[in-house]
């Protein structure tokens, strides 16, 4: 079989006993190292994409891809707009919303929230929050029956469960014979809801659509509609395209990254920091293929000597060090891709487990947006990290690999 003389000397060296035992030590650690660079590279990335799909998700799973607002305030026409959106080819649903900021009481209690309303049967179409809706409280949304579904987290902010009454106070005020005075409706609480994210839990109640109309003073109208596409990454362009149809002078269309596009940008900037302050871990690492191979150059001098009396080109002896080399980073990155794709594959288990062992809560839901730590393993971010190990081993072999080949024959075999 037809091998290099690179090749094969340089397998050779990789797999021949040391003399030196300090070489082989550091030779290991070089391996080691890169492996545990790559392997915390791989997990750290695939719980960044986690966190980045999640809050993808469960954001978009409580407010739509787009909404249709009125310029002129209230929507009246809001089944006009809809039918109009829907008939776009990239629009999957559409629903019309109430929203407003209110204060709701309960004895003692005082809490601030979001007031939405919504129609039970149209709002499936644009989120997932009626899918997150204990039991069939949903049902009990009806017009003029002013029932309201809160958040786990506001229900227990208020010390309220299925049947109580709560009072929501709206920030307008109303002129009577006693003076001015807040405008407040009570309403029965019908259930509760849970999407997952403290944010919304906390801070979010439902109501039927009309009554919430009515507590705001929009008559027949609503806030606006909102709108579902087909790919949520084509909104920015999508909201334009339906804006025009409807008519840019009389609509405003927001789609979801003007609203929310902080949290992805901080996700996109805190993935890019982390990659280049982990890949440092693996530039050390190759940092000690250097020293390893240096070693190795001193030691194998007479060996080089031979080889070059014999004909071996510098080029030659050059690449039986880098061959040597950049074996122990391509040892590093197997181990290190092996180790780091099992552990972000088992991480969302492995995590669970530390915790209840230790009997702490890393992302507590009362802090953090997310309490659970996702992730998501892309075959990209594999391939990008594996890439960046190979090249950085391949590097660092240059410089030894290159003193090896400078090496002059008659000097090195004048004490032998």
């Amino acid at each position: 079989m037809f091998r290099p003389l690179e090749l094969f000397i340089g397998l050779r060296y990789t797999r021949a006993k040391r003399r030196n035992q300090f070489v082989s030590f550091i030779s290991l650690s070089s391996i080691l190292g890169i492996a545990l660079g790559v392997t915390a590279l791989i997990t750290v990335m695939s719980v960044m994409n986690g966190f980045e799909r999640e809050l993808r998700d469960k954001i978009l799973g409580m407010i739509a891809h787009a909404t249709i607002e009125s310029r002129d305030g209230g929507m009246d026409e809001w089944e006009s707009v809809v039918e109009r959106a829907e008939r776009h080819p990239e629009v999957v649903g559409a629903a019309p919303y109430v929203t407003g900021e209110v204060m709701m009481t309960r004895g003692g209690e005082v809490s601030g929230a979001q007031l939405r309303g919504v129609l039970p049967e149209m709002e499936g179409n644009v989120s997932r929050v009626i899918e997150n809706i204990d039991g069939d409280a949903a049902q009990y949304l009806e017009p003029g029956e002013y029932n309201i579904i809160l958040g786990w987290a506001l229900a227990r902010e208020l010390g309220v469960r299925p049947g109580d009454r709560v009072t929501v106070v709206t920030p307008e005020a109303r002129a009577t014979v006693a003076g001015i005075v807040p405008r407040l409706k009570r309403f029965n609480v019908a259930g509760t809801f849970d999407v997952g994210m403290y944010e919304y839990d906390r801070g979010v109640a439902l109501v039927h659509i009309g009554d919430a109309a009515t507590i705001m003073r929009l008559g027949d109208g609503v806030s606006g509609v909102r709108l579902q596409f087909r790919d949520l990454m084509d909104a920015p362009w999508l909201a334009s395209e339906v804006g025009r149809e409807l008519g840019g002078g009389n609509y405003r269309v927001r789609d979801w990254t003007r609203e929310h596009a902080s949290f992805f940008h901080a996700v996109q900037t805190e993935k890019t920091v982390m990659f280049v302050i982990l890949t440092l871990i693996i530039a050390v690492a190759a940092f000690n293929i250097v020293s390893t191979l240096v070693m190795v150059v001193n030691d194998k001098r007479s060996d080089i000597a031979i080889l070059r009396t014999l004909g071996a080109s510098p080029a030659s002896v050059m690449g039986i060090f880098m061959v040597q080399g950049t074996i122990i980073g391509v040892f590093g990155t197997i181990l290190g891709v092996a180790g780091g794709v099992a552990l972000a594959l088992n991480v969302e288990t492995i995590v669970p487990a530390i915790e209840q062992l230790l009997d702490v809560a890393f992302l507590a839901p009362d802090i953090y947006w997310l309490s659970d730590l996702p992730s998501d393993l892309q075959t990209t971010d594999v391939a990008r990290i594996a890439g960046v190990a190979l090249v950085l081993s391949l590097l660092a072999t240059i410089y030894p690999a290159w003193r090896g080949a400078r090496t002059e024959p008659a000097e090195a075999l004048r004490y032998e």
